[in-house]
């Protein structure tokens, strides 16, 4: 059975050189963790948090933004250059450079959202309920961060109604004990290049 890294190397390029790969669930699913395992074990690969791109004053309405600053240099093969929120300083903070690597993962919530799905080589979802995702996340950011998790519940549960991605996910990525179950989304079709796939954890490289 082939792994994830291995699979996700062979596509072919989606965006310019690069297999682009989003990484979408609700808050506090696991993205992010998942990601840099799957980055390790692509190499080293380079990964775009979303949480850099939106702001306070915009949660969800930075795609211009990403598609100018990211999307449209590394289609063109050519290094991105992008501003990085600061979510304590509420501004945004120096440039932060994003190299046309094989593999680029664009992890947050929206990385599956309408805009973005024609650059992505594969789209994954964390399978994870809302309620129990945001439990996580509350736990995660803790006391200081209530009033935000108010706010952002509502503006979550508006995109995903007016933009979902998880009906467009190539693959559904389920958090177990240990490591990660891999299975078909609704948006993949089954074949030898979609099976299940347990492991401890995404393991091969480019």
């Amino acid at each position: 059975m082939h792994s994830l890294a291995s699979r996700l190397c062979r596509l072919p390029p989606s965006c310019g050189p690069v297999r682009l790969i989003g990484v979408d669930g609700h808050a506090g699913s696991g993205k992010s963790t998942f990601a840099g395992q799957l980055a390790d074990a692509l190499g080293g690969a380079p990964v775009l948090h979303l949480d850099d791109i939106a702001s306070h004053a915009e949660l969800f309405d930075w795609t211009g933004r990403l598609l100018d600053e990211v999307i449209t240099p590394l289609g063109r093969g050519e290094e991105a250059h992008y501003a990085v929120y600061d979510w304590h300083a509420r501004r945004f903070g120096p440039s932060r450079a994003l190299p046309p690597a094989p593999v680029v993962l664009l992890e947050g919530v929206g990385a599956g959202r309408r805009a973005l799905r024609p650059h992505l080589a594969r789209l994954l979802w964390m399978e994870l309920s809302p309620e129990e995702s945001w439990a996580r996340g509350r736990l995660r950011d803790g006391a200081e961060q209530r009033e935000f998790w108010e706010g952002w519940v509502t503006a979550e549960e508006r995109h995903f109604a007016e933009d979902p991605s998880r009906p467009f996910a190539d693959l559904l990525v389920r958090q177990c004990r240990k490591g990660y179950t891999i299975t078909t989304g609704p948006a993949g079709t089954v074949g030898p290049d979609h099976d299940v796939t347990h492991s401890d954890g995404p393991t091969a490289m480019c």
